[in-house]
């Protein structure tokens, strides 16, 4: 049995990439018994097993109301857990033989993983997604880029730390070898599976005779580079260029400002640009099996979901090939770029868009392609746990 970490998840309806990854990988678990879902209750000042509405939510992968990326506590679960606090309440977790931790921990959460990390035998294990805040901080949250290096730290308790990519893990090595630790915990990178497609999809795009849509999925800001999208498509329309262009993704507003004026703008100019946040799991379906192709203009990731889901529909996707994102485009189905400005992207697109034998060979390299499932990734995380020794 496996105490699971979902602090944050189980308490938002939002289907961000982390809510993703621990939704998919709880399911995994849970199907097999191998999984306890645990919280940090701050009412209650303790660690404990979720309750039935939480674990509601942690099951709930619609993404139903996920307008909020923020966690939030209902006001019976705040009385419930300040009630049993003022009782001198101590609640016990479940006997685990291992943990894992696949979310960001808030600092409240930091500050009591080690209460956590003593209620378990081992092994005990966080996923380590990206160090975008290290290589980016003018497109990070400030909140994020303050907390992040206490974050880095605070992974330095586990006996593992599963990176969901080659390239974040390296950053992770590299961090703590910059700071001259001398003990650390094995990193090893451990690629994420992706969901299956909802039902079974050739990869043709729409008829013929219908104007071509370009899907771009993706939380709106600073760092996911819509901007330089958004300025390629005016570039190509200004040309007379017909499509349409799909962006689904909750905002950011510490980050988004920028990208969400551009929306504006171009709507109000009449562009065929459609936007409103964020799909349910269907939705989203629907929108990568209705698309020509996709684009994620990212300019760093520490895995690139939405490039394998594209992928995944027979979908060519025109993005990055540097760091994770060319991990994840290599095996074929991508048109990579080395850098992902504005005229780079318009002229992937224009050569997609005028060039139909072109998109279709790249759809054809797509169709080919293997895709890791969440099973699969779940079979080889908790192998790997096996083999970790304890540390400290």
């Amino acid at each position: 049995m496996l105490l699971f970490d979902v602090t944050h998840t189980s308490h938002t309806a939002a289907q961000t990439g982390i809510q993703r990854v621990c939704r998919a990988l709880f399911k995994e678990l849970d199907a097999t018994g191998d999984a306890a879902p645990v919280c940090y209750d701050p009412h209650l000042s303790g660690w404990r097993s979720l309750v039935p509405g939480e674990r509601a939510v942690l099951n709930d992968r619609s993404g139903r109301g996920g307008n909020s990326r923020g966690a939030k506590w209902t006001f019976s679960q705040k009385v419930s857990g300040t009630s049993r606090r003022w009782l001198g309440a101590k609640p016990a977790l479940p006997k685990a033989g291992g943990l894992v931790c696949p979310e960001l921990f808030s600092a409240k959460v930091g500050a009591r993983l080690p209460e956590l990390l003593q209620a378990v035998p081992g092994p005990r294990v966080a996923i380590f997604y990206d160090a975008i805040p290290l290589k980016f901080p003018e497109l990070t949250p400030g909140g994020t880029v303050a907390r992040f290096p206490v974050y880095l730290r605070e992974l330095l308790l586990f006996d593992g730390v599963a990176a969901i990519s080659e390239d974040s893990a390296a950053s992770l090595r590299d961090y703590w070898h910059w700071l001259g630790v001398k003990s650390v915990p094995l990193v090893h990178a451990i690629p994420l599976g992706i969901d299956r497609a909802v039902a079974p999809d050739d990869g043709e795009p729409a008829a013929a005779s219908s104007v071509p849509r370009i899907l771009c999925v993706g939380t709106i800001e600073g760092r996911k580079n819509h901007v330089a999208l958004l300025d390629a498509c005016e570039t190509l329309w200004c040309e007379g260029l017909q499509f349409e262009l799909q962006l689904i993704g909750l905002a950011r507003p510490d980050t988004a400002g920028r990208a969400l004026a551009r929306i504006a703008g171009l709507q109000r100019a009449g562009r065929p640009l459609l936007f409103r946040g964020s799909l349910n799991e269907t939705g989203l379906h629907g929108a990568y099996r209705q698309c020509h192709f996709t684009v994620y203009p990212s300019l760093i990731e520490g895995f690139g979901l939405p490039v394998l889901e594209s992928l995944q529909y027979g979908k060519p996707c025109v993005c990055s090939g540097r760091g994770a994102l060319g991990e994840s485009a290599r095996g074929g189905g991508c048109a990579t770029l080395d850098s992902v400005d504005a005229i780079s992207l318009a002229s992937a697109i224009r050569g997609l868009l005028q060039t139909p034998a072109e998109l279709a060979a790249l759809a054809v390299s797509a169709r080919r392609r293997k895709f890791k499932t969440w099973n699969q990734y779940a079979g080889e995380l908790t192998t790997w746990m096996q083999t970790l020794p304890r540390r400290g």
